[in-house]
């Protein structure tokens, strides 16, 4: 970790990185705008998985004195992981086919039947005590009618998955038991509060001749005004629904595996160890004696002893760490491995084929529906995760190295 601390910054920005050739310009640039925030609590955390991105850097921490940003917590808001072993070896079942394909294949294929990914959502309205809660206590929400519509239509999105960079995957671990984990969030109805929320906060700062300027894209809403309790209510009920859309999906996908495994393979499983985590969110904590509002923006909060799951690329390596409870990074870790090219920039540099081939040759089992845009989110576009992890030793400690066996992707 090193400190940029200079004549563009007030607060300083603590940098998980080996040095500043690693960080982007434009993600510096939207870091030294953070530091200049009036109501910024101690200084700026940028995790090594950091990139840039909408207003505040992927992979950045701050904490807020009596303020949220919605764009600081970001469109997906509760987008995180959930995670869990089983009690069997991959190598036990391995060798099963069904008919002309291999277990691994069929099971697969019966996740993407189960669960529907990218655009698509279910057909029949789900089951959702999240939703069922907040119809019944309306009244929290009723100040924003634009945004009612959300509680009836998140019926039919509560288990999907979604696309970009959202995944389920099958995985070995190092002692070779097979584990799920999936990457997903809040769906349309997390993008939907942010948006709205910071063309609110845009509208308002400009009233009150904000310090913060127009072009950082960092509108805030004090914790303290109507439009701030409401931004707090309606991104609460996102991440409660994040949170069991994941739960869904991971029902769903331990049922396949679950049913695929004894009836093919002929071998009895189990569950253990869950973990279901969010990475993009506001929270109000304790930091150096202060109440402050935590922003998560691709990062993943780790208290000392607090499990949390960090993933790499499809066909590369994910971990399940431990935190430290490292205050200077507000207890935060990476959430992921961090792009290393855009999705349009790994499109031009990598080809479907190259992708393809790369993923037989580590014998990855791929269920995507369209293969042509498979380059945005291949291994390639994205750090190397060995090398993130090794700049956060002082912030986890891994517990479980995972590599990708099978995947879905929308």
């Amino acid at each position: 970790m090193f400190v940029i601390y200079n004549d563009k910054t007030k607060f300083p920005i603590k940098t998980w990185l080996s040095g500043m050739d690693k960080l982007e310009e434009s993600c510096l640039e939207q870091a030294y705008h953070l530091s200049n925030l009036p109501f910024l609590h101690k200084w700026v955390c940028l995790m090594p998985d950091t990139h840039t991105g909408m207003g505040m850097p992927i992979g950045g921490v701050i904490a807020a004195k009596d303020v949220v940003i919605p764009n600081a917590v970001g469109v997906d808001i509760g987008c995180g992981m959930v995670f869990t072993a089983t009690d069997i070896k991959y190598k036990e079942i391995s060798e099963a086919t069904v008919g002309t394909a291999t277990l691994m294949q069929s099971m697969i294929g019966g996740i993407m039947r189960s669960v529907p990914v990218g655009f698509e959502s279910h057909k029949k309205k789900q089951d959702s005590p999240v939703l069922d809660e907040a119809l019944q206590n309306s009244g929290k929400y009723e100040a924003n009618p634009e945004l009612m519509h959300l509680l009836e239509e998140g019926y039919f999105q509560t288990g999907t998955l979604g696309g970009g960079n959202h995944f389920i995957e099958l995985q070995e671990d190092e002692e070779g038991y097979l584990c799920i984990m999936i990457h997903s969030g809040s769906r349309h109805l997390g993008k939907e509060i942010c948006d709205y929320f910071h063309k609110k906060a845009r509208t308002l700062n400009k009233t009150w001749y904000s310090q913060v300027p127009e072009e950082y894209r960092l509108a805030f809403l004090p914790t303290g005004t109507e439009e701030g309790a409401q931004y707090l209510n309606w991104m609460q009920l996102a991440l409660a629904y994040a949170f069991e859309n994941r739960e869904r999906m991971l029902e769903r996908v331990c049922g396949v595996v679950k049913e695929q495994i004894e009836r093919y393979a002929g071998v009895s499983i189990a569950f253990t160890d869950k973990i279901n985590c969010h990475h993009n969110y506001a929270a109000l904590e304790n930091h150096y004696g202060e109440n402050v509002w935590v922003h998560r923006k691709g990062a993943t909060r780790v208290r000392k002893g607090e499990r949390a799951v960090i993933p790499g690329a499809m066909g590369s390596y994910s971990y399940v760490v431990e935190g430290k409870g490292n205050e200077e990074s507000f207890c935060t870790s990476s959430h992921g491995a961090g792009r290393a090219y855009s999705r349009s920039g790994a499109m031009q540099a990598f080809t479907t084929e190259q992708v393809m081939v790369d993923l037989k040759e580590k014998g990855v089992v791929l269920g995507k529906k369209k293969k042509n845009d498979v380059a945005e989110e291949c291994r390639f576009a994205y750090k190397d995760i060995d090398e993130v992890m090794a700049q956060q030793t002082d912030l986890v400690t891994p517990v479980r190295k995972l590599k990708t066996i099978g995947v879905v992707k929308g």
